[in-house]
């Protein structure tokens, strides 16, 4: 199980959302932020279960993170008042996880979420309308950059949108990358398909899909491949779950493939 150490002192419990003091403006929510506490309650995940987080990109006006087992995304107004933010409008991935207690918890309190306020330790409070901290968040650390050639090797395509791709069809899809010559080939379920792939800028997390081909057959049903060929068309960035999968992000940076390790060689 994952552990997060932080420490919560009385001048920082103290402090409301309704207090002048430390006021802040929608900026200073700007990175990734740990969420240590619901309700006056320490946050502890299952096991196997990530931290959840949620991150705010002034950039864009995006939100994103994980409630504890699927991934949020939303935005926000960077014009509002300083001191208020809504995160009622949060959308969030579908997938079942062992126990969804923190996950119906945080998605709950963030449901509640007007005000923003940094307490003394440097910690962000958000509250609802009265001035009691609904969420404690903790600065997350930085991640390490994620290598390139993690991506090498062959990969089943599990879920496609968040929907798990169906076990008893004749073609399982997947995806095999080779990063030394940036090239992609697979097959999205019925068809074989071949491309090229770019990492934007030099940064190693930012994955873009050049042309991508495919022959073709005509299979009785098409649908999970036009949706596989979609979400590859759609693909802007990609991570490492937790356990070692692939995800692929769109421009909003919600997850539109997840990807598994495959030690299948047929086509």
């Amino acid at each position: 199980m994952k552990k997060v150490m932080f420490s919560l002192g009385m001048a920082a419990l103290l402090l409301s959302c309704g207090s002048v003091k430390n006021a802040v403006t929608v900026s200073d929510l700007d990175g990734e932020w740990n969420i240590i506490e619901i309700n006056g309650t320490a946050v502890v995940p299952a096991p196997d279960q990530p931290f959840p987080f949620i991150g705010f990109s002034m950039a864009d006006g995006r939100v994103y993170g994980n409630s504890g087992c699927n991934r949020l995304m939303g935005s926000i107004d960077l014009n509002a008042k300083p001191g208020e933010i809504d995160l009622g409008q949060l959308g969030s991935t579908r997938m079942m996880c062992p126990d969804m207690t923190l996950e119906r918890n945080v998605l709950s309190a963030l449901s509640q979420v007007k005000k923003y306020r940094k307490l003394s330790d440097g910690n962000m409070a958000l509250c609802g309308s009265s001035k009691r901290p609904i969420l404690v968040l903790q600065r997350k650390e930085a991640d390490t950059l994620v290598e390139p050639s993690v991506l090498d090797g062959r990969w089943s395509v599990e879920l496609v949108g968040g929907i798990p791709v169906p076990k008893d069809i004749e073609k399982q899809p997947f995806l095999e990358f080779n990063t030394l010559e940036k090239r992609l080939h697979g097959n999205a379920g019925c068809n074989i398909i071949n491309g090229s792939f770019e990492l934007e800028n030099g940064e190693n997390s930012k994955l873009t899909f050049g042309q991508v081909i495919s022959t073709m057959m005509a299979c009785p049903d098409m649908t999970l491949e036009n949706q596989i060929l979609q979400a590859i068309n759609s693909v802007k960035s990609f991570g490492v779950t937790d356990e070692g999968n692939i995800e692929l992000y769109n421009e909003s940076g919600t997850p539109v493939l997840l990807l598994k390790k495959s030690n299948d060689i047929s086509e």
